[in-house]
């Protein structure tokens, strides 16, 4: 007879053996184990029956954490983004099809998953993370970044740290605690990190580990331009608002075709008129969309170590 184990949201039986693997770690102490570390039952029960989480991000490093996520065992996954999905995107963000184009990033992941994990309920969250207030997120077990934003990340970080609350010697209450695990990639670097709010160093306290954004002096744009992203910028910020090229009420869109189109034929008259080379069609979307450079194995590996 096929072991089980514990009925699922939906209520059918899963086969035990899925979960060998998690035992063999959790029911059993080893050399590497903490000191603190006591095998049992209960840590997989926990992880099986009680355990929430929150994903925010279901961009590239996003689907990787849903996906391992599910197959580690966690069932009760939240996932937020406001993003919708895009062509470019199908490259490295693997839960999507061409079909999805168009569709909330966040309800997609979340169909994909369900639809291919049994026993996982993930429930999708199509809106910013500011929309929701501290109750909402003290309901979670575990909050995983998979941002591209340091603002985002500043304000969960903010968030958790204000619900923490403390004891009368001034003390941390462990119990208001709510771990959060960062992590972030770009190109072939990347970085995870656990942050136990209160206790450990958080987001803002380490702000210098993150890259700067690339800001471009206005003075440099407009008289002395000497890269092809000084062109672009110039057509956004300067001739785009003056020329307004698609009507008074139409704002640059950087998925737009035509808008793209105009824009990389202006930049390129501003760059032979400075004798400046380099710039392309795929650059010029670049700096509209401020596209950080993703590669799917980093996505991978950065998720595996959240």
């Amino acid at each position: 007879m096929m072991e089980t184990t514990t009925n699922a949201a939906g209520g059918e039986q899963l086969p035990g053996k899925r979960w060998n693997h998690l035992r063999k770690i959790l029911e059993r102490s080893g050399p590497f184990c903490p000191p603190n570390f006591t095998a049992s039952t209960e840590t997989l029960d926990f992880l099986l029956n009680t355990c929430k989480i929150l994903v925010i991000g279901a961009g590239g490093l996003g689907c990787e954490l849903l996906k391992d996520l599910a197959l580690m065992g966690f069932r009760d996954i939240h996932v937020i983004d406001m993003d919708t999905i895009e062509l470019s995107n199908l490259n490295r963000q693997f839960l999507f099809r061409r079909a999805d184009i168009g569709r909330s990033k966040a309800e997609c992941a979340a169909a994909f998953i369900n639809g291919r994990v049994p026993g996982c309920t993930v429930t999708p969250h199509f809106c910013k993370i500011q929309d929701f207030d501290a109750s909402f997120y003290r309901q979670f077990h575990i909050i995983v970044c998979g941002l591209d934003s340091i603002v985002a990340r500043r304000w969960i970080n903010g968030m958790l740290i204000s619900m923490v609350e403390y004891e009368e010697d001034g003390s941390v209450d462990e119990t208001s605690i709510i771990p959060l695990v960062d992590g972030g990639t770009e190109g072939f670097k990347g970085n995870a990190r656990v942050i136990l709010p209160g206790v450990s160093a958080c987001i803002d306290c380490t702000l210098d580990l993150y890259p700067p954004q690339v800001n471009y002096p206005l003075c440099t744009i407009a008289n002395t331009p000497r890269l092809p992203e000084h062109c672009i910028e110039y057509v956004k910020i300067i001739q785009w608002p003056k020329e307004m090229p698609f009507g008074a009420d139409v704002s640059l869109d950087g998925d737009d075709p035509q808008h793209l189109t105009w824009v990389y034929e202006k930049a390129q008259d501003r760059a032979n008129t400075f004798n400046i080379t380099g710039l392309s069609y795929r650059l010029v979307q670049g700096v509209l969309k401020n596209i950080i450079p993703a590669v799917a194995s980093t996505n991978a590996v950065i998720a595996a170590a959240c």
